[in-house]
């Protein structure tokens, strides 16, 4: 059954408590008179019947008092009567309202979660520790009263198993730029985590304010591993590059030399060159200079 949530208007209870203290002192006063002025002289069965309205007023009175509740600034109060939804005061103050509603008071501030560290096999089967922190608030109080039990559970275990789907749908970590990873896209990343734990904790009323990874780490058993594997991966991405920039110099430098007709060289020159200039380029160490006698032929 899909309840709506309304608004429920109730009474102040400043007038309320106003009218049951006028009401308890005049019930008070009526009684001490009728007692000390008539007790003597009426029948027995008056004086029970007296005795019974008396005890009934000053129960009723009582009763009248446990309707007082009060809310501070984003808190809700759910009223149920006999299992039945009542509406939701959502005003913050004093106020009163039937004795026999059950007040459920549920918060609407924003509330924080962190995970634990859940060990889980990204996109590429490698073994990694992951945590996540999830901003979050209620919404609809109907929903998360009847429609699921204990909604702060809820909550916690719906973003965790958000987490464990969405790791295990990207790698850890890629060099490639066009290809979102765990480690290198972090905005696009957190986007995706908090629509997938909107989408799966929407039944219970909350509202996903933020949803981040908090910890990103290979496992133990593989770090080791792992960290040798980025230092290669970076190490053959930076002599990338500069095998790159090389090739750039080299061809820039012929085609000036062609243009301002500076030198004419033949092919094996050219190559000569070539070789000389990348192992400059290339090379780990500073060169060498090296004081050619010579020519290229002999």
């Amino acid at each position: 059954m899909n309840i709506q949530e309304y608004d429920r208007s109730v009474k102040s209870g400043w007038v309320m408590l106003a009218i049951l203290m006028i009401g308890g002192v005049g019930l008070g006063c009526a009684m001490i008179w009728w007692f000390s002025s008539y007790i003597g002289s009426v029948h027995v069965w008056q004086k029970v019947l007296a005795v019974v309205i008396s005890t009934f007023l000053v129960s009723l009175w009582v009763f009248l008092l446990c309707g007082f509740f009060t809310l501070q600034p984003n808190m809700s109060a759910v009223l149920i009567l006999f299992g039945k939804y009542g509406g939701t005061v959502k005003t913050s103050g004093f106020h009163w309202a039937n004795p026999l509603y059950t007040k459920k008071k549920v918060t609407m501030r924003v509330n924080n979660f962190n995970s634990d560290t859940l060990k889980v096999n990204d996109l590429q089967g490698n073994p990694i520790e992951v945590a996540v922190i999830v901003v979050w608030r209620i919404s609809n109080t109907v929903q998360a009263v009847f429609d699921v039990e204990h909604y702060e559970s809820f909550v916690t275990v719906q973003s965790e198993a958000a987490l464990r789907h969405l790791v295990m749908g990207y790698p850890y970590d890629n060099h490639d730029s066009d290809t979102l990873s765990l480690r290198g896209s972090v905005d696009q990343i957190s986007k995706h985590l908090e629509k997938e734990v909107q989408e799966r904790v929407s039944k219970a009323g909350v509202i996903v304010e933020e949803a981040r990874i908090s910890h990103l780490a290979y496992a133990p058993e593989i770090a080791g591993a792992m960290l040798q594997r980025q230092q290669a991966e970076a190490v053959v991405a930076a002599r990338f590059r500069i095998v790159e920039g090389a090739v750039g110099m080299v061809e820039m430098a012929l085609q000036k030399l062609e243009e301002h007709k500076t030198v004419e060289m033949d092919e094996e020159r050219k190559a000569a060159m070539v070789s000389n200039l990348l192992v400059v380029l290339c090379g780990h160490k500073a060169a060498q200079p090296i004081v050619n006698t010579g020519t290229l032929y002999n």
